[in-house]
């Protein structure tokens, strides 16, 4: 299956309205435009463990593929995590979770 669309929202000086988190799919994992000005707010919604989720880098170094970036989210807490560069992160940023209790949203500015 195609992997799962993050919607961008775009914040303003007017201000929006808080987006609907999307929850975490460890089978497809995710995809956001990226702009290289993207912000992702990941949440674990879990209580007992750190989750953790890898962006991934579509680059080569060498032949070799680059290691993705992985962060650890601690458990009841979230972490806002980003820009992206597109020279290093592509326009198509894909994201990999470890388990549903990861909650995400995308925001740009």
């Amino acid at each position: 299956m195609p992997r799962v669309a993050i919607p961008v929202t775009q914040i303003t000086r007017a201000g929006v309205a808080a987006p609907t988190e999307v929850n975490g799919d460890a089978t497809n994992n995710h995809q956001v435009n990226n702009n290289g000005r993207v912000v992702l707010l990941v949440r674990n919604a879990g209580t007992t463990v750190a989750r953790t989720v890898t962006l991934r880098l579509p680059g080569m170094t060498d032949g070799q593929s680059v290691t993705p970036k992985t962060v650890s989210i601690p458990q009841s807490t979230s972490r806002y995590i980003g820009p992206f560069p597109t020279d290093a992160y592509g326009a198509l940023l894909q994201v990999d979770v470890d388990n549903a209790e990861l909650k995400l949203l995308a925001l740009g500015v």
